[in-house]
């Protein structure tokens, strides 16, 4: 999935497989100013002369629960400053949602041509931001850093030279943006409301440097069975109105589907969508494949089947079990007749005629005894109680005994204790981004003394391999957790982690004022931290799964060096606008320009890699400043 996913990044800035056609076009000749022809989406005598642009939006990883603003405008812009807008409406997200995969936004009819930058407008009047502080979600006020409550931004976004938006006619390419929730912000947990500084580093990146799974939403428009494909009017998020452009997207016979709560495989479940109609809701998450170059979907989603429609749903995980009754913590509700909305606990009910699936599992045997402690779910339902967007309001209680629960794929983090033959035995701390104590494993154990315990998590994981000496390092693990009352094992791991591939975050501020000296050296090969800085603000840190490193308490300086294989993305950002670059060398010299060396402050910097405690060297590919201008 991982090789379908990166070379769908790579190709996709070359296919109009998803909007029909094929076919190779040469756009290393189009000057990078020259717009190569008239085209109006609206006009059908010239929309032959448009090509496509897909935007997807991610998020990286963050201390937020939840992070919910509305997206009032992208907009692409030519070096000789011919501005188009590709999103035809105002569309709210939960950036929270995004950190394991990409939703495509909109794919857009534009005029062919070379364009190198772009500008995102945010706004914050109705949003619902939380953090969690001593186990609970708590509002947050997302400010500037002096203290102003921020209403709407707006950020420029200039594009790397190396890797520019090329859109050739009859063609269509990606570009994703990734809002790096945590590099973004700082957050005092201590006032009521929370208060986190905002700095929005926002990336444009035309070729990513993250793999994630590519989700497609929207109604139906037609299904192809012949050629196995059908086709969505793209409608991003929990949005129930707009036009956000046209997705074909291809099924094969090993494709999940789930139609109207009813589980299908392959062609079946492309018939069962046929029969469905036209604008049956539909999410689909895929890759694409290389050859073919089209958007290949592995799990299609369709009808009741959709959270939202038909019938309410609640997206969360389960941290308390009593009974048939399920403690939902950090949900996300999404009423049939309302916006979606954040509210940190919900109490489910479910009952024998609740139907359970599970991501990736097609026999229909799976009833609620399957469900337990830690899983993440998706609950239809009907809501009860008072609909209030309060996430500190009293709990709202859901009704799915006559409803529907999936289970998915569940992230665990902490620190290895021992590792055996198909056994890992695990400290955890931390379950889909909440922390591990405000988890009840009462009840998951065959009986009271094997319950589920945080400091000797119990994680099967077959015939994955791990690092045999990684006896006291971090780890991450995906999968499920064992049915309620089946444990041990607690956890059965999909995919397991263990600190020699553990995604590592630097980040090191320099306060308000930042700092004319961050570097102890900075040069093509490297950067230097400067950790005798009197300015090193509250953040200087290098986390690693969970466990945090004092950069201060080292016996050396840090080291941050690129790494030499697979594609970097490296960005300064200043007040109103952000500078891309895929090269090092390119970064650097900017650097040195912009006079990182005694003239311009530093304020923040942020990197994401992998970290080596023995050498305290930082191998990042995605590096970032902000830089104060003078």
């Amino acid at each position: 999935m991982k090789l379908a996913y990166k070379c769908f990044l790579f190709s996709l800035a070359l296919m109009l497989a998803a909007c029909g056609g094929g076919g190779t076009a040469d756009t290393t000749t189009l000057p990078p100013s020259v717009v190569t022809a008239d085209c109006d989406p609206n006009n059908p005598d010239t929309y032959g002369e448009c090509g496509t642009v897909f935007i997807g939006m991610t998020d990286a990883d963050g201390d937020f629960v939840n992070y919910t603003v509305d997206v009032l405008s992208l907009e692409l812009e030519t070096a000789n400053g011919r501005i188009v807008e590709t999103l035809p409406r105002m569309t709210r997200i939960n950036f929270t949602d995004y950190v394991d995969m990409t939703e495509l936004v909109t794919a857009a009819s534009i005029p062919p041509a070379t364009y190198v930058s772009g500008t995102i407008r945010i706004d914050y009047t109705n949003s619902e931001v939380f953090v969690e502080a001593n186990g609970e979600s708590k509002q947050a006020t997302v400010m500037d850093d002096l203290g102003n409550v921020l209403t709407q931004t707006e950020l420029k976004i200039h594009l790397s030279n190396r890797d520019q938006l090329r859109i050739t006619k009859g063609r269509a390419a990606l570009l994703q943006l990734d809002f790096d929730l945590d590099a973004s912000h700082t957050v005092d947990v201590a006032p009521t409301p929370a208060e986190a500084v905002s700095e929005q580093f926002i990336l444009a990146e035309v070729f990513p440097v993250d793999e994630k799974d590519i989700r497609v939403r929207g109604p139906l428009v037609s299904v192809d069975v012949s050629e196995m494909t059908y086709t969505v009017a793209l409608r991003p998020f929990h949005d129930r109105n707009g036009a956000f452009g046209r997705v074909r997207v291809h099924v094969t016979d090993k494709t999940e589907f789930e139609v109207n709560e009813e589980l299908y495989v392959g062609i079946d479940g492309l018939r069962a969508l046929d029969a469905a109609g036209q604008e049956t809701p539909t999410v689909a998450a895929g890759t694409l494949d290389v050859v073919e170059r089209q958007i290949t979907a592995h799990t299609v989603l369709a009808g009741s089947s959709v959270p939202g429609f038909h019938r309410d749903a609640v997206v969360g995980n389960v941290i308390k079990r009593d009974g048939n009754f399920l403690t939902i913590r950090g949900a996300t509700i999404i009423p049939t007749d309302r916006p979606a909305h954040f509210h940190d606990d919900v109490v489910v009910e479910v009952g024998a005629e609740t139907k359970v699936f599970r991501d990736g599992y097609r026999r229909r045997d799976l009833g609620i005894g399957a469900i337990s402690i830690g899983q993440r779910v998706t609950i239809h339902g009907a809501q009860g109680g008072s609909p209030t967007s309060d996430a500190n309001a009293p709990q709202i209680l859901f009704d799915a005994t006559q409803g529907a629960v999936r289970m998915h794929l569940t992230h665990l983090s902490g620190v290895v204790n021992t590792i055996m033959q198909g056994q890992t035995e695990i400290t955890l701390h931390g379950i889909d981004r909440r922390r591990v104590d405000i988890f009840d494993f009462s009840g998951t154990g065959r009986e009271p003394g094997l319950d589920a315990a945080p400091d000797n998590y119990e994680i099967a994981t077959g015939s994955l391999t791990m690092a045999a000496f990684a006896a006291g390092k971090p780890i991450v693990a995906k999968g499920f957790p064992g049915a309620f009352g089946e444990a041990p094992p607690d956890f059965f791991g999909r995919t397991v982690v263990d600190f020699t591939e553990v995604r590592s975050v630097l980040g090191i501020t320099w306060g308000a004022e930042g700092t004319l000296a961050p570097f102890a050296s900075i040069g093509p090969e490297g950067i230097v931290l400067n950790m005798d800085n009197e300015d090193i603000g509250v953040r200087h840190h290098v986390k690693q799964g969970t466990v945090l490193i004092d950069l201060t308490l080292l016996d050396s300086n840090a080291t941050i060096v690129p790494r030499e294989t697979e594609r970097t993305a490296f960005y300064i950002k200043t007040a109103d606008s952000l500078r891309m670059y895929s090269d090092f060398g390119d970064f650097v010299d900017d650097l040195l320009t912009s006079g990182i060396d005694g003239a311009t402050a530093a304020r923040s910097m942020h990197a994401v890699g992998k970290y080596n405690t023995d050498t305290n060297v930082f191998t990042a590919y995605k590096i970032g400043i902000y830089l104060l201008e003078p």
